[in-house]
C-alpha cells in the first residue's frame, strides 16, 4: 500500500483531494481562464458552428473588440477554439469549438443557465445585502 504525506496532496477532503499538489496551481490557472465571463460566453455562442468574428461579436453584447481578440487567441491557445483563415479576398477568418471546447460547451450553457434562471432571485440578494 502506497503512503502518501499531506504535501502530496492539495487537500484531505473534498473535490481537491485526489489532485496532487505541483498539478493545483496550472488546474486554478486553468479555471480562471475558462471561469472568465468572456470565455464562457464565446464557448456558449462557438458552439453553434464556426463562426467570423464580427458574428462572435453580435452575438455577445457588451464584449470589445480587444476583449474578443484576447479571449479568442487564449481560447486557442489552450486548444479550445480552432482559428481557420481562409486565402481569400476579402480574407475569411472562422472560429469554432475543438472536441475539447465541445466538452466544455454542456458544462458552460448549464452554468449560464443556471444564471439566467437566478437573475431575480440574486438580484433580490444583492439588494438586500446592501439596504441600509
Amino acid at each position: 500500500m502506497e503512503v502518501t504525506s499531506s504535501t502530496d496532496r492539495a487537500a484531505a477532503v473534498g473535490p481537491c483531494a485526489g489532485i496532487p499538489v505541483e498539478h493545483m496551481a496550472f488546474i486554478r490557472q486553468v479555471l480562471d481562464r475558462v471561469g472568465d465571463k468572456w470565455s464562457l460566453l464565446v464557448v456558449a455562442v462557438v458552439e453553434s458552428g464556426p463562426l467570423r468574428y464580427t458574428d462572435l461579436q453580435r452575438q455577445i453584447p457588451g464584449i470589445s473588440q480587444r476583449m474578443l481578440t484576447l479571449t479568442l487567441r487564449q481560447l486557442q491557445e489552450d486548444g479550445l477554439v480552432t482559428r481557420t483563415a481562409y486565402a481569400e479576398v476579402p480574407p475569411r477568418v472562422e472560429y469554432a469549438l475543438t472536441p475539447l471546447g465541445r466538452g466544455l460547451h454542456e458544462i458552460v450553457t448549464s452554468l449560464i443557465g443556471w444564471a439566467a434562471d437566478h437573475h431575480d432571485e440574486i438580484r433580490e440578494h444583492r439588494a438586500r445585502a446592501t439596504a441600509p
